[in-house]
């Protein structure tokens, strides 16, 4: 028998032949663990989307106005009007749009089915009304307004992303209850064609950022259905080859792809002086930028200050701080909007909301990276946030529609009515029995 070695102890013998418990975890770990699981938890609640897509939308607005009254200060004064001028108006539209918001949350999926044809047709007389000379109004370059009488101005293109919404949501869901997704000549035709209608009607005006964001739209739409990759790449193919023309043959478009990543702006009218000065405020925020109303480049140096380009005034006076909480904002806005189409049973609910969310991710990505540099300048305003009614208006009916398909979810119906005054007195007690007498069904059945 070998000797023990001194100092050493066998470990003591555990009743009944188990293993010595495990040390306990370090505090520290064990509290960022619940932590998370408190956190996933509280994602996977029925009502999550719910409020993060309400909560981040009225979020964006909120500080979207703040941002248009502080940088649109100095424009006003320059056309000798009151500094409240393009704040006053913001302010009207987001009225109108929290009404629509509030209707379009309310209204059944029925009824926004019903609509679709009729937002689609009007969209479309508008948008051929605006090549009627005298009636559409050209602004920077590009003829895609209408005017309403006074200061108020009507974009319909931006009314034309609703309706390709609408209506492609409507036409796959019908072809997919008819089983006919799986051919691809059903799901390419009419839809495509469609959009290619509207993208015509667009390009008429000049107005290369709206069709992109159209084109996006419809590529979310193929995605949402399942379209297969080769006909997804073949459908990107034709339309990048149609964006190349575009853009080879416009003198204006090439300037505003060589002005990617500039930081000499040039002299008065040179083609980079927005692409440059938008970085020069930036990148002179800091970490918590400025102060609000403290923007130097809003003076006269940064073209657009109040529409296209407010995210750059944004870092300014906010700083990093300030232009993180808006990414973070889109970004749970997005999520949950995935979260929406992913969840549901209804196909037209699942390409509305997947149409919804790649229309405003996509909007603002492509205007966040043109003020950042990282992509040409496309004349997109930032959603919800920018200065603009005719963009605003829309944007609002369309995350009112993902407030309803967030509250057609039935575990968010049901949370829903748990919460109503008085409901659970009333009602508490049976639902609870009933619970007890429902049997489990087979996973298949419904």
């Amino acid at each position: 028998m070998p000797s023990r070695t001194a100092g050493t102890r066998r470990p003591s013998a555990v009743r009944g032949g188990g293993r010595a418990p495990a040390p306990p975890r370090p505090p520290r770990a064990a509290g960022v663990r619940r932590m998370y699981e408190q956190a996933r938890r509280a994602w996977d609640r029925p009502l999550t989307a719910y409020y993060v897509i309400l909560g981040a939308a009225l979020l964006v607005t909120t500080l979207g106005l703040v941002m248009v009254y502080s940088a649109s200060m100095i424009t006003a004064l320059r056309y000798d009007l009151v500094p409240s001028y393009f704040f006053r108006k913001q302010f009207f539209a987001a009225v109108l749009g929290a009404v629509l918001l509030l209707v379009a949350s309310r209204m059944p999926v029925k009824l926004h089915r019903a609509l679709a044809y009729p937002i689609l047709v009007g969209a479309v007389f508008l948008m051929v009304l605006v090549q009627i000379p005298g009636i559409g109004k050209a602004v920077g370059g590009n003829q895609n307004w209408i005017s309403l009488g006074g200061p108020f101005m009507l974009q319909p293109s931006e009314f034309g992303k609703l309706a390709l919404i609408l209506w492609g949501a409507d036409l796959l869901a019908r072809k997919q209850d008819m089983k006919l997704l799986t051919q691809w000549k059903h799901m390419l035709v009419p839809l495509v064609p469609g959009t290619f209608l509207l993208l015509g009607l667009i390009m008429l005006g000049g107005d290369m950022g709206t069709a992109i964001v159209l084109a996006a739209i419809l590529f979310g739409l193929l995605w949402t259905a399942g379209a297969p990759t080769r006909l997804f790449v073949g459908v990107l193919a034709v339309a990048g080859t149609i964006g190349f023309l575009l853009i080879r043959t416009s003198d204006n478009r090439l300037k505003r792809f060589a002005c990617i990543g500039a930081t000499d702006p040039g002299g008065e009218g040179a083609p980079c002086l927005q692409a440059a000065h938008g970085i020069y405020a930036l990148a002179s925020g800091g970490w918590f930028g400025s102060g609000l109303g403290a923007s130097v480049e809003k003076w006269g140096q940064l073209p657009e200050a109040h529409t296209d380009f407010i995210f750059a005034v944004t870092g300014e006076e906010l700083g990093l701080a300030g232009t993180l909480s808006v990414l973070a904002l889109f970004a749970a806005l997005g999520y949950a909007g995935i979260r929406v189409a992913g969840r549901t049973e209804d196909p037209f609910v699942r390409y509305a909301a997947g149409g919804v969310t790649t229309w405003i991710t996509a909007q603002a990505v492509i205007n966040m990276g043109a003020v950042l540099g990282l992509l040409p300048i496309a004349g997109v305003p930032l959603p919800l946030f920018s200065y603009g009614g005719s963009a605003l208006l829309p944007t609002m009916f369309a995350v009112g529609l993902l407030i309803a398909f967030a509250r057609q979810d039935p575990a968010a119906k049901a949370a829903l009515a748990m919460r109503r005054p008085g409901w659970g007195k009333r009602t508490g007690m049976r639902w609870k029995s009933m619970r007890r007498r429902v049997k489990k069904r087979p996973s298949g059945e419904r």
